[in-house]
């Protein structure tokens, strides 16, 4: 790797840790192919306090440690149905970006409680390092729950709406 790609890649990186600190996020991974077989591999993160509604998957180490608990708690296993996340019929983000209802800021929004969409319908728009993703309705169905605002961050795997 020559010194110009390493300071490149450096600062790639100072600006992926202000955008993680600008959007307030917690976690951050990006793949940058430059040829057959040079690239680079980012993931940047930050501590971040955990509550007792938020779950963090185990990484596989620690895997053993969370399944007992787990298999011998029936009670938190009620409370995790009642997450959003959970439902049959959520949407869930497939990206750390910024929620935008509506595809302009005049216009209406893309859909709205009550709605019936079909399958393939934009729902909404997650932008992510500058790219507008349309986020298309998984399946037919009426929208029941909006659970995100215009504007707000999301993370990997956190539920937008509700289908049903």
């Amino acid at each position: 790797m020559t010194d110009k790609t390493h300071e490149a890649d450096v600062a790639f990186i100072k600006a992926l840790a202000e955008l993680l600190r600008e959007n307030d996020l917690t976690e951050l991974e990006v793949k940058r192919e430059y040829a057959k077989d040079d690239g680079l591999n980012v993931r940047v993160s930050r501590k971040s306090e955990v509550t007792a509604t938020m779950a963090i998957p185990a990484p596989a180490a620690q895997a053993p440690a969370y399944a007992p608990a787990a298999a011998a708690a029936p009670a938190p296993v009620a409370i995790a149905s009642d997450d959003p996340a959970d439902h049959p019929g959520a949407v869930t983000s497939p990206m750390v970006g910024t929620v935008y209802l509506q595809p302009e800021p005049t216009s209406p929004a893309f859909v709205k409680v009550g709605d019936t969409v079909s399958e393939g319908d934009t729902l909404l728009i997650v932008e992510a390092m500058k790219t507008m993703n349309h986020i298309p309705a998984p399946r037919s169905g009426v929208v029941k729950r909006i659970l995100v605002e215009d504007k707000a961050v999301v993370e990997y795997g956190s539920p937008l709406m509700i289908i049903e």
